[in-house]
């Protein structure tokens, strides 16, 4: 990139939010697991939607490619500048506009962190339907760029589903503003439900209007422990007949719980050893917990050992909280994160399928499986993988992904560490749809041009 690019862009948004030495653009060019490392000429950091207009103009003007970034928490390479582009970090857009208690909406920046999200509604009386363990550094714009779903989406959905509108810079440097409070407008294409998940290739996400909820009374928090992955769905499904509401629902294994109990020091959370575990919050009626404990009862032997704890239960949460942490402390190498899918009948035969073939075909690594049980999505990390074996396992998890009719990607994206596998989960029409959408948009391909679908 040239120095006359580089002095556009300081005339924009002043010297000091121009960072191109190596050692400052360090922490923007690696992803968070640590196995996608690239450069860039410069991270710009505009202050404001007219400042990251004026930004993208005069890159798609230069034939300068741009990485859009937030919280760069993602696991999948997608804000990580592979080929020299310019990073566009949106930190600086972290404003609350603010919480409409009566409308149940937040308009706020992109930068703003999940955490802030949540705490603004919490002010409110109300609650954020996101969350995820990154909350402190993901941000808005990252969540709907990657449309993440976390620990809540069986109750309130992914954050396509709460993304009500959407203000977003396009390609060529103009500005979308779509910006109603409420679902009922149906004039012509969604383009919010459009550009989230688009991973930034579409438009970057500048300011966001999210739907909020009012929270739950009181919730219930059990930890289970249960001696089949297929134990899980059924006792989700027995408990959702009783009436009560599933505010989460999540799946671990001894073996990641193991983990979590050496890295963060905790004692064992129950006094039977288990093979795996389901941690379950519900709300419901005044006698949910009476309800919750019943259904316990008459889950026959679906459940070898239990224990309850009112409202949060934060140190039941920190068992499932702690597993990224705990398996990146664990792991020689950059664990391998794969983020799945597959339709819940399928998802036992799955795991047993995926345990013969990681411990046949790759003996020295290690597997850890934690997830949203509820969804059918399952966190696969794979320890102790050499570099030069990534790929390799990867695809044969991808591959046994297909089999089992399910999606290579849950809640993370494509990135770049999924492209060559697009073909398992999209048909061949879907992804020539894909391109005809992406070169229309963006034919300079200035916006994350080496990820996703496009020439």
């Amino acid at each position: 990139m040239g120095s006359d690019v580089v002095s556009e862009l300081t005339d924009i948004v002043g010297a000091a939010h121009v960072l191109t030495e190596s050692d400052v653009t360090a922490q923007y060019v690696a992803d968070w697991t640590g196995r996608w490392r690239g450069a860039t000429s410069a991270v710009v950091r505009p202050a404001d939607t007219g400042e990251v207009a004026r930004v993208i103009a005069a890159c798609n003007r230069a034939g300068v490619g741009v990485v859009p970034q937030g919280g760069n928490t993602g696991l999948v390479g997608g804000s990580v500048p592979m080929h020299d582009e310019v990073v566009l970090s949106l930190v600086r857009l972290n404003g609350i506009d603010g919480v409409d208690p009566i409308g149940h909406t937040l308009a706020a920046g992109a930068g703003v962190t999940v955490a802030r999200a949540q705490s603004a509604a919490r002010e409110a009386g109300l609650t954020f339907g996101i969350d995820l363990a990154s909350r402190d550094s993901a941000t808005l714009g990252g969540i709907v760029a990657t449309n993440a779903g976390g620990v809540r989406m069986i109750k309130y959905g992914d954050t396509r589903a709460q993304l009500l509108g959407i203000e977003a810079v396009m390609p060529d440097g103009s500005v979308l503003t779509r910006w109603k409070s409420f679902r009922k407008d149906n004039v012509g294409y969604h383009l919010p439900s459009l550009l989230a998940g688009s991973e930034g290739t579409l438009g970057v996400v500048t300011k966001v209007l999210m739907k909020l909820h009012v929270p739950p009374s009181q919730t219930h928090c059990a930890l289970l422990g249960i001696p089949t992955v297929g134990a899980a769905p059924r006792l989700v499904d027995s408990l959702r007949r009783t009436g009560l509401t599933i505010e989460a629902a999540e799946f671990m294994t001894d073996a990641g719980v193991t983990l979590v109990g050496r890295h963060r020091g905790l004692r064992r959370p129950l006094s039977t050893d288990v093979p795996y575990y389901l941690l379950v919050e519900v709300s419901g009626p005044p006698d949910s917990e009476a309800l919750l404990l019943r259904t316990l009862e008459l889950a026959g032997d679906l459940v070898v050992d239990a224990t309850v704890e009112r409202d949060r239960a934060a140190r039941l949460w920190s068992y499932r909280e702690a597993h990224t942490e705990s398996v990146n402390a664990a792991s020689s190498t950059p664990p391998v994160k794969l983020d799945i899918t597959t339709p819940l009948a399928a998802v036992e035969p799955f795991v047993d399928a995926l345990t013969r073939t990681v411990t046949a075909e790759f003996p020295d690594a290690r597997v850890i499986l934690f997830g949203h049980i509820a969804d059918g999505n399952v966190h696969v990390n794979l320890l102790d993988v050499e570099p030069q074996q990534a790929q390799r396992i990867t695809g044969r998890v991808f591959e046994l992904v297909a089999e089992y009719d399910g999606s290579i990607s849950a809640e993370h994206g494509i990135g770049r560490s999924k492209a060559s596998w697009i073909h398992l989960a999209r048909s061949a029409v879907d992804i020539e749809v894909m391109k005809a959408i992406r070169n229309g948009i963006d034919p300079a391909l200035t916006l994350n041009p080496h990820i996703l679908p496009a020439r």
